[in-house]
């Protein structure tokens, strides 16, 4: 990875969309922009898909907000008292918290820039190859925005609001799509042609790490075609062959060594597809929220996502990307510098997640680059994947599982990276173990599969557990298992979509909430 490059181009995604024209940052609602002075130069259409990522910074994008919605699963609680995020975890949302209310809005301006691109760019007098770069950026943006709303928000009963360019104004209001199958079909056309116009991640250059790129975009739609299935079995077959143009465009492969994933040396590691970009003036706070409330005096850690004694007892014995995710009392790590044996007076189960750990590792974290010198705005270096290659393998196994086919060839390949014996005739049951183990505390969002998979009202009807120390000082203090979050109802009908924030539905006049909030 080119450390300066990532912190120059997180940088500049701050700087230019904080600069670029005013007249193209105005939107009225649902975004009609204004474009007296725009749109003239290849500057302009620069600035135009640079805006696109202007909630690429936000925490309630790429920090906490909808990752409360994954902590609803099974695999970590509630770490510290928070009642709005108590009732996300027990099914008893509103949908006015604070943590995830903004997610409508932002995505929704990020399809009216994109939409605005899409209107403006091919009729401006510029070079084709930038043209197709800021069209490609477009397409993308438009269709991440939608995927990042609708598994929340829709499902066969309704989906979310599709916004087309140029709509006039008094039409901007759009009612919801009739179902989340129009949405998915809709953001993998935008995937498609999107692919059609990007390079590979290989022809960019440094400086533009961090943009989408071909492989991106079939990664995504592998993955909106899998979200599809549910209601559409002939999606797994896509799943399929959309996961083999990412393997076989041969320009990613697996790290050695699971834990090296995420180390900020591999942010553009030949596993990346797509993260979230950070570094320590802005980005991602996701490190410092798993890290140990007050972060044992060294660095204002939040401590709210608190991994479970389920999820760790998931793993399979020798399965070495348990210690890479989880702390255990006693188990040794390195923090600032010094090596430590896990304990914690702060952990509600008695682990801590360990995957982002990294930028917190060595003797000067602030000082080397690593970490925001604010614990209030405490980004990190690390990059927090989205999608990475691994996921890729395991979308191609469902999607063959699912079909009645052999899937074994890919869960295989990520089972022989942890040095786990293989699967003869895997079933589906080994699908799913093996997303949760590799996956485990990632945007790949376990909660979401739960739901698709119709496993989540019987899941969490069962309690949680965790591991209570003696001595919680003592790494090597004995434990009693408890119970640390009890069972839960999810209704499959009501819960399996969150409700759509209640300000958007007071702003329009076609939107309706979904049933039973």
């Amino acid at each position: 990875m080119n450390k300066k490059s990532l912190i120059i181009f997180a940088g500049m995604l701050i700087l230019m969309v904080t600069s670029c024209s005013k007249e193209f940052l105005d939107y009225k609602p649902y975004g009609e922009p204004s474009t007296v002075n725009f749109w003239k130069t290849e500057s302009d259409a620069n600035l135009a898909a640079n805006g696109l990522y202007s909630f690429f910074t936000a925490d309630e994008v790429i920090g906490r907000g909808f990752f409360w919605y994954i902590c609803a699963s099974d695999d970590m609680i509630v770490g510290r008292d928070k009642t709005q995020a108590v009732n996300m975890k027990n099914f008893v949302d509103a949908g006015s918290n604070a943590y995830t209310t903004q997610n409508w809005p932002d995505m929704y301006q990020i399809v009216a820039r994109a939409n605005a691109i899409l209107v403006n760019v091919p009729k401006m007098n510029i070079s084709q190859a930038t043209k197709d770069l800021v069209m490609g950026q477009a397409y993308f943006f438009r269709a991440w925005a939608y995927m990042w709303l609708a598994p929340r928000y829709g499902d066969n009963r309704a989906g979310i609001p599709i916004v087309e360019p140029n709509l006039p104004v008094d039409k901007l209001d759009v009612a919801r799509a009739k179902n989340v199958s129009e949405n998915y079909l809709y953001c993998i056309e935008d995937f498609k042609k999107a692919a059609d116009l990007l390079p590979y991640f290989d022809q960019l250059a440094p400086a533009d790490y961090g943009r989408p790129h071909k492989t991106a975009c079939w990664a995504y739609i592998a993955k909106a075609y899998l979200y599809n299935a549910q209601y559409d079995p002939t999606s797994y077959a896509k799943v399929v062959e959309y996961s083999d143009m990412v393997i076989s465009s041969k320009k990613h492969k697996l790290l050695t060594n699971f834990a090296d994933v995420f180390k900020v040396t591999n942010n553009w590691s030949s596993e990346y597809i797509w993260s979230f970009v950070s570094n320590n003036i802005a980005g991602s706070i996701t490190p410092t929220v798993f890290l140990e409330n007050k972060g044992w005096g060294k660095y204002n850690g939040w401590g709210y996502w608190q991994p479970t004694l389920e999820l760790y007892q998931e793993y399979e014995q020798g399965d070495p990307r348990r210690e890479a995710t989880i702390l255990n009392f006693g188990d040794s790590f390195q923090y600032f510098g010094e090596t430590r044996r896990y304990s914690s007076t702060n952990s509600r189960s008695g682990f801590q997640f360990n995957k982002f750990m990294d930028p917190f590792r060595g003797s000067d974290p602030i000082g080397s680059g690593l970490v925001n010198p604010s614990g209030d705005a405490a980004t990190t270096a690390l990059s927090i994947p989205l999608i990475r290659y691994s996921e890729v393998y395991l979308f191609k196994a469902e999607g063959l599982i699912m079909q009645g086919k052999n899937g074994d060839e890919p869960l295989n390949i990520v089972r022989a990276r942890a040095g786990l014996s293989a699967k003869t005739n895997a079933t589906m049951a080994d699908l799913k173990h093996e997303r949760r183990v590799e996956l485990a505390g990632e945007w790949a969002d376990r909660h979401f599969d739960l739901v698709r998979w119709k496993d989540a009202q019987s899941t969490y009807a069962k309690p949680l557990h965790g591991r209570i120390h003696t001595n919680q000082s003592d790494p090597d203090s004995p434990y009693v298992v408890s119970v640390v979050w009890p069972a839960r109802t999810f209704d499959p009908v009501k819960n399996a979509v969150w409700p759509i924030p209640p300000q958007e539905i007071a702003n329009s006049k076609v939107l309706v909430q979904n049933a039973g909030y």
